[in-house]
């Protein structure tokens, strides 16, 4: 079973199909998880379409075609930055991945590359490429030789709507309104998730204009709490 998606503002009720976790309490009532509960979170954790505060991320495996690699989430042993995009939007994706790159760069400042990485995950496997990644790279100062940000692809449409929308919960359509781009667009909503090395989702950000302080004080938090525990 797969979660019901989210187009825009409105939730859905949550399903099941999800990666386990590890269970690790940090002097939280919700176990697995170090920061407090989300105070703009939209409702209850299961009551949302994707996976939200003290929940599971959902198991996923995909090509990371500039690293030549296959990242699993359930194998992942640091803090993540997941979200869905594709390189070919005209608005909300590049204003997203602009202000991730900024996190990118207050995260190396913070001598914390090696324990964040960024997994932005394209729904567009028809045109997002090696060669469209390295672009969208280059123009929104995101730093690829530093290891910690790993565009992710699935092989197909079909799998991305598997992945992105019904995992993951983060809705998209396709369109053809528009003429800009070789003959179609999407509608999609714009969630981020910020997920501990154990695999339990600590914040959900929700829109593009994510504050790009909140969101490195929240990596640092978690970082440095695995850290202690470790």
């Amino acid at each position: 079973m797969y979660r019901r998606t989210v187009l825009g503002g409105m939730g859905a009720a949550a399903t099941g199909g999800l990666a386990g976790c590890t269970s690790r309490l940090f002097g939280t009532d919700t176990d697995g998880v170090v920061l407090g509960p989300q105070e703009d979170q939209l409702a209850d954790s299961e009551d949302l379409s994707y996976p939200a505060y003290g929940q599971p991320l959902p198991a996923f495996e995909l090509d990371a075609p500039l690293a030549d690699a296959t990242i699993d989430s359930t194998a992942l042993d640091r803090t993540a930055i997941v979200t869905a995009i594709f390189t070919s939007c005209p608005a909300e994706c590049g204003i997203l991945l602009y202000r991730l790159a900024g996190v990118q760069r207050r995260i190396a400042e913070a001598g914390m590359t090696d324990a964040v990485v960024f997994l932005p995950i394209s729904f567009d496997p028809e045109r997002d490429d090696a060669a469209a990644f390295r672009a969208n790279a280059e123009t929104l100062g995101i730093d690829l030789s530093a290891g910690n940000w790993h565009y992710l692809l699935p092989e197909t449409p079909a799998e991305a709507k598997t992945v992105v929308e019904e995992r993951l919960g983060i809705g998209f359509e396709r369109t053809t309104q528009s003429d800009r781009l070789e003959g179609y667009d999407f509608t999609h909503a714009v969630v981020t998730l910020l997920v501990n090395p154990d695999g339990v989702v600590e914040r959900a950000y929700r829109g593009e204009q994510i504050d790009r302080d909140r969101v490195t004080g929240d990596l640092e938090t978690v970082v440095a709490a695995f850290a202690e525990s470790s």
